[in-house]
């Protein structure tokens, strides 16, 4: 190969490589993380709230555009921190006040919650 190509080659390799260093390191964990994260965390609440039949999670847990919709989700190389607001069946729908906050931290693959750090009254 020419010495002239080699250069070429280089100088077009380096902009590449800058580039993926840039990567969000939990962006870049597994595609899909994210959704999984609030699926678990939804799941998780309902249980501890005692079920469907006693407890809906607030709509932006249920947007599957963007993962979490308006819900509060914060992402780390410690997991996901899912933070939202739960009622009764209908609480929305129904223009009542959220009757539970629930706070989870979730394994930054989405499949599994580490920690449940606040469940309970809105704060």
């Amino acid at each position: 190969m020419p010495f002239s190509s080699l250069l070429l080659l280089f100088a077009l390799s380096a902009p590449v490589s800058n580039a993926l260093s840039a990567i969000n390191p939990v962006i870049a964990q597994e595609p899909g993380a994210r959704q999984r994260a609030v699926n678990v965390a939804r799941m998780r609440a309902e249980v501890m709230n005692g079920g469907l039949g006693r407890y809906r999670a607030d709509q932006c847990m249920y947007s599957e555009g963007e993962a979490g919709g308006t819900c509060r989700i914060g992402s780390s190389s410690s997991g996901f921190i899912v933070s939202f607001y739960g009622g009764p069946p209908g609480w929305q729908q129904q223009g009542q006040a959220p009757t539970v906050e629930t706070e989870l931290q979730i394994s930054p693959d989405g499949r599994h919650v580490l920690t449940e750090i606040y469940n309970g009254p809105p704060r």
